[in-house]
């Protein structure tokens, strides 16, 4: 009972103040989680772990622990580690294909190029553990998918794109999946290996990747810059 219910230390306070004794310590009463909040907590403590330890490293012992419950209660919402998993990479891949694809809104393909750099890099940036989960590779993360396949879904959207612009410009759209890979898999990498190095800063990242994108190693310019409006 002293989990859930405060004590009352009204009277006691009197007494105390009368004949010495002291006041008596306030307990706080416990708030229970709602099932969506429980659901929601360890989904936050498992995305945490799972980017520290990785899926193999991780366990649901820890899971619980970190949470102040039993083990029952993660195989409750989630059936056991690999449930849980599965959602959390589940969620990390929609947020990051939503940010890429809701990014392509220009009309110019080197400002298309800038935003899909931008919109990889602002997720690494906003959701590291997140993209630290995406990148490993774990049994679990083949069935339920993989950061290969949502690139790929990435490369599908640009795709699209690409093979509009190089109608118009009498190239053969055919190509544009291959190049759509080749421009996605370019910025992706080049994410792994930012969320590390974390230098130099963000524009000056995505200027040089569209610079490589746009130029060609033949072409580059020693210096470039953004054509859009994007800086920070």
């Amino acid at each position: 009972m002293m989990a859930i219910v405060a004590t009352d230390t009204s009277s006691n306070s009197a007494n105390g103040a009368g004949g010495g004794r002291p006041a008596p310590v306030r307990r706080a009463r416990r708030v229970r989680m709602t099932g969506a909040e429980r659901r929601q907590q360890l989904l936050d403590i498992g995305r945490t772990v799972f980017a520290e330890k990785g899926f193999e490293g991780t366990s649901v012992e820890e899971i619980a622990a970190k949470a102040g419950v039993s083990k029952p209660v993660v195989y409750e919402h989630f059936g056991g580690k690999e449930g849980l998993y599965a959602v959390v990479v589940d969620r990390e891949m929609r947020q990051l294909l939503d940010m890429v694809t809701g990014a392509l809104t220009a009309g110019h393909p080197r400002e298309l190029l800038e935003q899909a750099a931008f919109a990889l890099l602002d997720y690494i940036e906003t959701y590291k553990d997140g993209f630290r989960i995406l990148v490993r590779d774990s049994p679990v993360a083949q069935s339920t998918g993989s950061f290969a396949s949502l690139i790929s879904d990435i490369a599908t959207q640009v795709e699209d794109i690409l093979g509009l612009e190089f109608k118009a410009r009498g190239f053969d759209p055919k190509l544009a999946g291959l190049y759509a890979h080749a421009l996605v898999g370019m910025v992706a990498l080049t994410g792994q290996w930012w969320v590390d190095a974390r230098r130099p800063k963000k524009p000056e990242v995505a200027a040089h990747l569209v610079n490589l994108a746009w130029h060609g190693l033949g072409n580059l310019e020693a210096k470039p810059r953004m054509i859009g409006h994007r800086k920070v």
